[in-house]
C-alpha cells in the first residue's frame, strides 16, 4: 500500500460486517486508513485484533482481515463506533464520538446482538457518556444487548500486551457462553447462546 492509497483512503466508509442475532457485535473505534484502503476491519498490521480473538477461542484458527466474513458463522460481527477513516482515533471529535453512540445504540437495536463488545474503553466512554467505565462488562444495555468494553487492540496501546487482551476477550467468551470448538450448525450464521 502506497503512502498515497492510504490517503485516498481518508473518510472512506467500510461496510460492517453484521447479520441479525449475532452472539457478539464487536466494536472498534473507527476505521484506519489501512481498513479504508482495504474495506477489511482491523487490516493494519500492527492491529492485534485478529491473533487476539483466536487465542482467547473467539474463532478456532487465526482469521486473515480479507476473512472478515467468516466471523459471521461464528455469530460474531464487526462495526464501528464512528465510521470514517482517519489515521488516528484522536482526529475524530467528541460530538462525533456522541453521535456515533446515537447510531450504533440504533445499529444494535436494528440487529439484535447478544452482546456488544467496544474495543477501546475512551470510545465507549465517549459515545456514551460513562466517565468512569472499566475494562469488562457493563451495567447498562444498548439497544437491548449487553455490552463489554474491551481494550484497544491498536498496537499503539502498548499497556495491553496479546496475552493479557486475549485474557480479557477470553472472560467476555465465557460470559457469552460461546465453546471455540463446536461449530454453529450447519447452514445456520446466527448459532443460539447455549
Amino acid at each position: 500500500m502506497t503512502p498515497e492509497e492510504l490517503l485516498a483512503a481518508r473518510d472512506r466508509i467500510v461496510p460492517d460486517v453484521v447479520a441479525g442475532g449475532l452472539r457478539v457485535l464487536f466494536c472498534g473505534i473507527n476505521p484506519s486508513l489501512m481498513t479504508g484502503a482495504t474495506g477489511h476491519h482491523f487490516a493494519h498490521p500492527g492491529n492485534r485484533f485478529w491473533p487476539v480473538l483466536h487465542l482467547s477461542g473467539f474463532t478456532p484458527r487465526q482469521l486473515k482481515p480479507s476473512e472478515q466474513d467468516e466471523l459471521l458463522t461464528h455469530g460474531l460481527g464487526i462495526t464501528n463506533v464512528v465510521a470514517r477513516a482517519t489515521a488516528r482515533a484522536d482526529e475524530l471529535s467528541t460530538e462525533e464520538f456522541r453521535a456515533g453512540g446515537e447510531l450504533l445504540s440504533a445499529k444494535v437495536e436494528q440487529f439484535g446482538p447478544s452482546w456488544l463488545a467496544v474495543v477501546g474503553v475512551t470510545a465507549y466512554r465517549t459515545a456514551f457518556g460513562e466517565r468512569r467505565a472499566q475494562i469488562g462488562p457493563q451495567e447498562r444495555t444498548i439497544g437491548g444487548a449487553r455490552v463489554w468494553a474491551l481494550p484497544n487492540p491498536s498496537g499503539l496501546n502498548a499497556h495491553w500486551t496479546v496475552r493479557t487482551m486475549a485474557e480479557e476477550f477470553a472472560r467476555l467468551r465465557t460470559a457469552v457462553g460461546q465453546e471455540a470448538s463446536v461449530p454453529p450448525a450447519p447452514g445456520r450464521c446466527t448459532p443460539e447462546i447455549p
